[in-house]
């Protein structure tokens, strides 16, 4: 039973600023003062002025008139592809408040400072304000002095919060990377369940569920816990062309790290993926000995220091964050080079949300994954030691076979990757399957090498073994193991010597990401057979293999991508562009705020190349809205200038 007290909101003057009932029927409101009118008459002025936009892209406009029309929505959207402005522009036209539930607390401060740059009156509620701060918030919303409202799902929950937007105007609720609601999904938080409240408690006012990634079963998931059956789905494509996925097989990763961001991400921004938060600190560190500023990122950390360590990687160019998991949802640094795991991700759905944090600028960005076979054995002990009941570790070993067989495809990895999402595509030329095809092999023979390796020991002496001693018996290496346990004996001892060890490990790899082999959990990782292993040994199945490198691949030497960007503009407008970064840099530093809060390279690029030498030149140019023109037009249009006498 909740307290039928009202919750009061006061103003400086100790006056109540409103009365919020909480025994009152659900979705009646009691009285409030007035919202302020919309300051935009419609979903293109706001584009046009607020963020210097000339035209929606794809489907975001029918999305926009749909929200401001009080229509529900869910919006399956790829990072990068516009999924704010959803949400933001119906803010800014419908009377009230958008309140936006996000996850991460922590990224708050700089969505927040971005709007408002752009000037938009936006704010937080959150665990970082003194209670003097989140009153002040609270006392601009009642007022109806906010244009967009931003709180994590806790703290929505608690009955204060709820409370106080009963006692304001609320144009719109965006739940934003609606992922989480679902518990298959990755990131799952239950908070996020609970947000059902939102259509019993409003249920007048217009609730858009927003995620870059979602399955059919996570998008029923979240149609479901959301209570949007009735709301469209705008799906657009999840394909984002701009970034190249490249994955190798990995030996030394950290020297193969290394070798990846020296040749080709010099001096570019990053995020390194690993499983554990001591390899975390182990791969930062060591390439902070080779000259890469690295930083860690775990939830290991103090808070402080995560906080630190964040700040430094929106705000300064050049830094590499190795983390964890733990990093990274909702990051809205927009020129991330690129995204590499040294570990293997634990499904396709989490790879996908992860490499999506990579040039949302739409500039060239790299996907690079580096994995092994003691890869598979970890994800799966890791399965198997999960909490949750049977469904869900099959589930999540699904989810696993997935994320192998993008790995061992020797087709389009773009094709396979959308293929998991629903969608189908061309081959796209920008992953490494298609810039250097791998010549399949008929490996079949090999493959029932390898089963009959497996089985013979079963049947024969009722043993199971891991990969390691397999390879031995196959390629006839007398170990002090083979000779302990008599497997010199066995038919299928020396079968493989033609193949060396590295190539054996490849096929290994490639049959239990095929389902023809499975790790014995309970026999320390030990392998066995399955049911699709009898189609292969009675030679009823032909399989082509990726090929087995016969050594070690040397790292490519391409030029960055910031260079190779840089490199297409003219000498001119080359130096134009390094004094606007230059002014840019100092201009953050003093607004606090990162350096892509102030213009996105893309602008600077733009204004490089337009060499604009007025206001009105400056207005036109993309990114550039009402706001930040009158903030930095004057400065923009002398620094260009200065470059130009």
């Amino acid at each position: 039973m909740r307290d039928e007290e009202p919750v009061l909101f006061w103003d400086e003057d100790g006056h109540p600023l409103a009365a919020a009932s909480a025994s009152r029927p659900a979705g009646q409101r009691d009285a409030r003062p007035p919202a302020e009118p919309p300051r935009h008459a419609n979903a293109l002025d706001a584009l046009r002025e607020v963020f210097g936009y000339e035209s929606f892209r794809g489907e975001q406009q029918a999305i926009i008139e749909h929200i401001i029309g009080g229509g529900d929505a869910l919006v399956l959207m790829p990072t990068g592809g516009g999924k704010s402005l959803c949400y933001q522009i119906p803010a800014l036209v419908r009377p009230g408040a958008g309140v936006v539930i996000s996850p991460l607390i922590a990224l708050m401060q700089d969505q927040v400072d971005a709007l408002q740059e752009l000037g938009v009156r936006a704010a937080f509620l959150n665990s970082s304000q003194t209670p003097g701060q989140a009153r002040e918030v609270e006392r601009a919303f009642v007022r109806g002095e906010l244009d967009l409202l931003y709180v994590a799902p806790e703290r929505l929950l608690t009955p204060r919060c709820l409370d106080l937007l009963d006692g304001g105007r609320i144009a719109l609720f965006a739940i934003d990377e609606a992922h989480c609601v679902s518990q298959w999904g990755h990131d799952f938080r239950p908070e996020y369940q609970a947000l059902k409240l939102l259509a019993e408690r409003w249920p007048g006012v217009p609730r858009v569920a927003l995620t870059a990634t979602a399955t059919d079963a996570t998008r029923t998931d979240i149609v479901a816990c959301l209570s949007l059956d009735a709301a469209p789905q705008f799906i657009a494509s999840f394909d984002r062309p701009n970034i190249r996925y490249r994955i190798v097989e990995k030996h030394e990763v950290r020297r193969q790290l290394l070798d990846f961001i020296r040749a080709e991400h010099a001096g570019e921004c990053g995020i390194v993926y690993a499983l554990s938060r001591s390899r975390v600190e182990q791969t930062a560190e060591f390439l902070s000995r080779s000259g890469i500023a690295a930083l860690p990122y775990h939830a290991g950390l103090d808070a402080r220091t995560r906080a630190e360590h964040q700040a430094r990687f929106l705000r300064e160019d050049g830094i590499v964050m190795v983390a964890t998991i733990a990093f990274g949802m909702g990051v809205n640094k927009p020129d991330v080079r690129f995204v590499a795991h040294i570990d293997l991700p634990k499904s396709v759905e989490g790879y996908y949300q992860e490499t999506g944090r990579a040039g949302r600028d739409g500039l060239p960005a790299d996907a690079w994954l580096a994995y092994g076979l003691q890869d598979v054995v970890q994800q799966r002990r890791m399965i198997d030691d999960s909490e949750g009941d049977a469904l869900h570790q099959r589930r999540q070993m699904r989810q696993l076979d997935a994320m192998l067989a993008l790995c061992e495809t020797v087709t389009c990895r773009r094709q396979d990757l959308l293929a998991y999402f629903g969608q189908s595509i061309e081959p796209c030329g920008n992953c490494d399957t298609c810039l250097e095809p791998p010549a399949a092999w008929d490996g079949t023979v090999a493959v029932q090498k390898l089963l009959s390796a497996v089985y013979r020991l079963w049947r024969e002496r009722g043993q199971r073994f891991g990969g390691g001693h397999l390879i031995d018996i196959l390629r006839g290496q007398m170990t002090d193991r083979v000779k302990q346990h008599g497997h010199d004996t066995l038919s299928v001892f020396g079968v493989g010597e033609n193949l060396s060890a590295d190539a054996w490990r490849g096929i290994l790899r490639q049959a239990l990401a095929l389902g023809l082999l499975t790790v014995d959990l309970e026999g320390y990782g030990t392998l066995a057979l399955t049911e699709a292993s009898r189609a292969v040994l009675k030679g009823e199945r032909t399989l082509m293999l990726r090929p087995v490198a016969a050594k070690r691949p040397k790292a490519s030497r391409q030029r960055t991508t910031t260079a190779a960007q840089l490199d297409a503009l003219p000498p001119d407008a080359l130096a134009r562009f390094e004094h606007l970064r230059a002014w840019r840099a100092r201009t953050a530093r003093e607004h606090n705020v990162p350096a892509y809060v102030i213009f996105h390279d893309a602008t600077l690029r733009e204004i490089a190349l337009r060499n604009p030498g007025s206001l009105d030149a400056l207005a036109g140019i993309n990114g550039v809205g009402a706001r930040k023109l009158e903030t930095y037009g004057p400065d923009v249009v002398a620094c260009v200038g200065q470059i130009r006498d």
